[in-house]
């Protein structure tokens, strides 16, 4: 039923956390982000910002063509409004997931994007930039921290806010945090790690993870990209 455009990266899990946790029919198409399978026309056709992941849903609730999705906020909305889960309907607990999902997209999801690139891929250190983004992304962790604390999950009840922030949580080493130093945020980690479904989603990638996410041939394609050098 659903057409998954996939890699193994933090955003890619969160579609196949969801798609597992809602026990969907689905299909993963890798797109191999090093190799350039993200420029290519037919995933291009859905993707225009030439990003995984993407979703072509072929049974859409409202009948019809093949529905695409791209950005994996709007996938996350998009599949918890087909499926009636894990989004409430009531309008202010329907909100809380929303600004903490906007939360993850807008905050800790491109910081510690930021915290990886300079840390891990930059072709050489920069003080300034590593100190930047690793300080900013303990400050998202400190928000987190202070939000879990006495609550089981992000915005009350297990939802997409949740599914969308964890993976971005996982390479919490690389980021150069410590979850000791956050012990709600740690709490509520172990949590998400020891749900079938977000270990489920984790071994769906495992064809594809022995596979460095970003190759030294596959830098320039990912991090040398303009308006007309794609």
């Amino acid at each position: 039923m659903i057409d998954l455009h996939y890699w193994p990266t933090p955003n890619g899990h969160k579609i196949t956390i969801f798609l597992e946790e809602a026990e969907l029919e689905y299909d993963i198409h890798p797109v191999d982000i090093s190799a350039g399978d993200q420029f290519k026309p037919s995933f291009l056709a859905i993707s225009p910002n030439n990003r995984m992941p993407a979703i072509v849903d072929r049974a859409p609730a409202t009948g019809g063509a093949p529905l695409s999705v791209f950005e994996s906020g709007a996938i996350l909305l998009y599949l918890a409004e087909k499926t009636g889960r894990f989004l409430p309907g009531d309008p202010r607990a329907r909100i809380m997931v929303i600004q903490w999902l906007m939360w993850q997209m807008g905050g800790l999801g491109p910081m510690a994007g930021q915290n990886h690139h300079f840390v891990k891929y930059a072709p050489e250190k920069v003080p300034y930039a590593i100190q930047r983004y690793v300080n900013e992304t303990n400050r998202l962790y400190g928000v987190l921290n202070k939000q879990l604390e006495g609550r089981d999950w992000i915005a009350g009840d297990y939802s997409i806010a949740d599914m969308a922030t964890y993976p971005w949580v996982v390479p919490h080493e690389t980021q150069q945090q410590n979850l000791d130093d956050f012990p709600h945020l740690k709490r509520w980690f172990n949590a998400m790690q020891a749900r079938p479904a977000v270990v489920r989603a984790y071994e769906k990638g495992a064809p594809w993870s022995s596979r460095p996410a970003v190759t030294e041939e596959g830098k320039s394609l990912l991090f040398g990209q303009t308006a007309v050098k794609r």
